[in-house]
């Protein structure tokens, strides 16, 4: 995959300005390669101070910790456009970017899960005791746009995107007590959105969350059974590579393929062909392919059925941790509940309480419709 070459001297990189919100907040704008410098306007809101900070609590049953926010109860909700709090701001709404135009801006969120104190937790909590809900939360708005969403993004600024999401991945790694960095998207109405805006969001974990545990454990049995010659994640690639049943596409540096044991109707795995642990250690082609790849993805996602498609983008990070993360590959994990064009999939009994999913579709069936789609898609361009 190949992109139009870039003139001599042209920065090939975001440009970066950092700043503070009126309660303390830091937000930083990603402008486009080879924009102008940017000198960003004060936030004058004169907000109060930082909202109370959430608990966190040792579930003893599982091993795993809860975050309580019950501060988050009074977070924005699918405001009118003209109260967008991630659109440029006007005279009549001052938002959370202060600047009137902007290319991709990432902040810490206002209504935090986590954060903004960090710390090492502890390994356990007794039972009754609670701690600060530590680490951090940021949003990350892709378009000053109110309307579209990712997969109409012109590839530059997708490209900018990307850049940021290694950028912030590489600040939240190095913060204290942070384990896991998690960079997300939820799309549409059906996953509960609560800002209709094209954005997304990073969680940076103080813990190794439960299913990155699980899945980390997997891999590093299998790392360890192969006396570190071989990942779990780069076998499942090449056998996948190898069937080409469920293969949607195969590039130079990626592939993309519905998982032979998908759990959700709709589920894309994104993987590099080379042993990365997170957006970090991408090359700069690797990251152009992986937009562009990114891009056509959800362009087919989209073109499945007649309405926009509801999903999750999981981009699965190795975590910071040494046990784990040497045998822990980066890849995206996109999954949604349409099961049909009029139909969602629902966690009931076996899989909310359990665990334990039933597939409503065959990963085969799926694959071979997005096959479809790209190749109607080429057809008629």
């Amino acid at each position: 995959m190949t992109h139009a070459p870039i003139a001599p001297g042209t920065p090939t990189t975001p440009r970066i300005t950092q700043m503070r919100l009126s309660d303390g907040r830091e937000l930083l704008y990603f402008d486009d390669p080879g924009t102008a410098p940017r000198t960003p306007l004060a936030d004058a809101r004169g907000l109060p101070g930082r909202a109370d900070h959430g608990q966190l609590r040792f579930d003893e049953l599982s091993g795993d910790w809860v975050a309580v926010a019950a501060h988050r109860q009074s977070r924005t909700h699918l405001p009118p456009a003209d109260q967008c709090p991630l659109c440029p701001s006007t005279p009549g709404n001052a938002s959370e970017i202060p600047d009137p135009d902007y290319d991709v801006v990432v902040f810490e969120n206002r209504f935090p899960s986590l954060g903004p104190d960090l710390t090492e937790l502890p390994r356990t909590l007794p039972w009754g005791h609670t701690v600060p809900a530590v680490g951090r939360c940021e949003v990350v708005s892709f378009t000053p746009e109110h309307t579209g969403s990712f997969g109409e993004l012109p590839y530059e600024r997708a490209r900018t995107v990307v850049d940021a999401w290694a950028h912030r991945t590489a600040a939240l790694s190095a913060l204290p007590g942070v384990r896991q960095v998690f960079p997300f998207e939820n799309r549409g109405a059906d996953i509960g959105v609560t800002l209709h805006h094209p954005h997304g969001q990073i969680y940076a974990y103080p813990y190794v969350a439960p299913r990155a545990a699980q899945l980390g454990a997997a891999a590093r049995r299998f790392y360890d059974d192969a006396e570190g010659t071989a990942t779990l994640l780069g076998s499942l690639l090449d056998r996948e590579r190898d069937s080409g049943e469920r293969v949607v596409l195969d590039g130079d540096h990626f592939t993309a393929f519905v998982p032979f044991a998908a759990r959700w109707p709709l589920e894309l795995h994104l993987v590099p062909h080379r042993h990365v642990a997170d957006f970090t250690e991408l090359t700069g082609e690797e990251k152009d392919e992986l937009t562009h790849t990114y891009l056509t993805l959800l362009g087919a996602v989209d073109a499945m059925y007649p309405t926009p498609t509801p999903y999750v983008a999981a981009w699965h990070q190795a975590p910071l941790d040494a046990v784990l993360r040497p045998a822990s590959r980066f890849h995206l994990q996109l999954t949604s509940p349409r099961r049909a064009a009029d139909k969602l999939k629902f966690l009931a009994g076996s899989e909310a309480a359990m665990g334990a999913f039933i597939n409503d579709t065959t990963p085969e069936q799926v694959a071979e419709r997005l096959r479809e789609v790209l190749a109607a898609g080429k057809a008629s361009a």
